[in-house]
């Protein structure tokens, strides 16, 4: 399985995310284990050095899932909104695709059961936008 790679500062404001979903009550366990163990995992690297073909928060990408592709932004859960295509961190692909490239596949645990998730191209990346 690839390496997954995160900002410090996505790391920083993920687990502040976590930590108040939990203190809300907004959260499943499941989804607070699961994407806590992708943070405890990631290579943590400062915004400038991550690839710019990397999912990172407020990443648009293109995903192939179940013979479709889609097209979403990778947002905090605050932020979430389906019927714009803005994909909550803490949902079973948020989660699966955080930190992960253009081109890598992930089999991860979904409502309907197992799904195989293809990055199919990272259309915009904060960070590596700043740099250009």
């Amino acid at each position: 399985m690839p390496k997954i790679m995160l900002t410090r500062y996505d790391k920083e404001k993920l687990l502040k995310s976590i930590h108040i979903a939990v203190l809300d009550g907004d959260i499943q366990a499941e989804a607070v284990r699961d994407l806590r163990s992708e943070i405890g995992q990631a290579t943590e690297v400062e915004p400038q050095d991550i690839p710019g073909d990397v999912v990172t928060m407020n990443t648009r990408a293109i995903l192939h899932i179940d013979n479709e592709d889609i097209e979403i932004v990778l947002v905090y859960p605050d932020e979430a909104d389906w019927s714009t295509g803005k994909l909550s961190v803490l949902s079973p692909i948020g989660t699966a695709i955080l930190g992960y490239r253009q081109g890598d596949t992930v089999e991860w645990s979904v409502p309907s059961g197992k799904a195989k998730i293809k990055i199919v191209k990272v259309i915009y990346q904060p960070e590596a936008f700043s740099l250009e």
